[in-house]
């Protein structure tokens, strides 16, 4: 099937919304035969779409493939921004490389890049984030705030708190977050997320944020030195999830967020985010970068910075440090 028509034919899915097309709106919108319909059809089929035909009615998509491509992310997202521009690729060596470059050209705020498969993918302090095919979501969202420099670290705090609502609207699952930027569950971790600023002194161009999240793997698909550290929303459910369903609601829990951040500031973010975190009230081991800080996460500042209260009655402000529980 000819790329521009498939896409014609799931964006008219798309704003069906679930409900039947007629063979002849279907023709009408792609602008081909009825015939020419039907053949469509078993194209999407032999991709791995589920169709109910109808007679008289017509056909409705009931189950899509887990693949991820821009027409499956684009089929049912509902944002208004976030999304609207999708980079997609099978393979990738990151996402955030090809995501600075885009932001260096000027794309359009709100734009993603996708990768089925990164080869060299990155967390926090250079770390490798191991991104197998067909798995799990690695993507990286450009952004234009107007903001000052110094309030964009709270878009991770955002982002974390946008990943697990949607996790929690999709799923049973209850997971929680480990500041700054690490999403678990069961004490295992579940999703990454690194930002990149793009600045002068006083003017950002643009913020990337990039995650990592863990959805279809099973436990020996991780490395033996990650498989007593790291989860999948598989593992935790035992069932198989549409990556790209993910994605959407990713996108659109962020936008509504992000929207709210910038009408109102940081304090409703900063409740969301105290009412998921893992570490608010437990004694911790803060390793950061001129040395280890003990004592009890107290909560964060209306900056997004850690709070830890040492035994000395001592308030310790944390901008960067590994977080262990004592």
């Amino acid at each position: 099937m000819q790329t521009g028509i498939r896409a014609k034919l799931l964006e008219a899915f798309s704003k069906a919304d679930g409900e039947f097309l007629s063979g002849q709106k279907i023709s009408d919108y792609i602008g081909c035969s009825r015939t020419a319909v039907w053949k469509h059809m078993e194209e999407l089929r032999k991709e791995g779409y589920e169709l109910e035909a109808v007679r008289r009615l017509g056909y409705r998509i009931t189950k899509k493939p887990d693949k991820i491509s821009s027409n499956e992310i684009q089929l049912g997202l509902k944002t208004t921004m976030m999304g609207r521009h999708i980079h997609f690729e099978e393979i990738v060596s990151s996402t955030q490389k090809i995501a600075r470059n885009l932001a260096n050209e000027g794309v359009e705020e709100g734009t993603i890049v996708v990768a089925d498969q990164q080869t060299n993918g990155k967390g926090r302090m250079a770390r490798v984030w191991y991104s197998p095919k067909g798995t799990g979501i690695w993507m990286s969202m450009i952004i234009r705030p107007n903001l000052p420099v110094n309030q964009t670290p709270q878009l991770t705090l955002l982002t974390a708190v946008a990943i697990v609502q949607a996790i929690e609207e999709l799923t049973p699952l209850k997971p929680e977050i480990k500041w700054p930027n690490d999403i678990m569950l069961n004490g295992k971790k579940l999703v990454g997320i690194l930002t990149e600023l793009q600045a002068e002194a006083d003017q950002v161009h643009s913020v990337i944020i990039g995650t990592g999240i863990n959805v279809n793997q099973k436990i020996d698909d991780f490395p033996e030195e990650l498989q007593s550290i790291a989860t999948s929303i598989f593992i935790e459910t035992g069932t198989v999830w549409e990556r790209a369903q993910f994605i959407q609601m990713i996108l659109l829990k962020f936008e509504g967020l992000y929207s709210l951040f910038l009408t109102q500031g940081f304090k409703p973010i900063k409740l969301l985010w105290e009412s998921y975190a893992i570490s608010l009230n437990k004694k911790i081991i803060a390793r950061t970068l001129s040395g280890t800080i003990v004592g009890k996460a107290i909560g964060i500042d209306d900056d997004g910075v850690l709070l830890i209260e040492t035994n000395n009655r001592v308030i310790e402000r944390i901008y960067s440090a590994d977080i262990d529980f004592q």
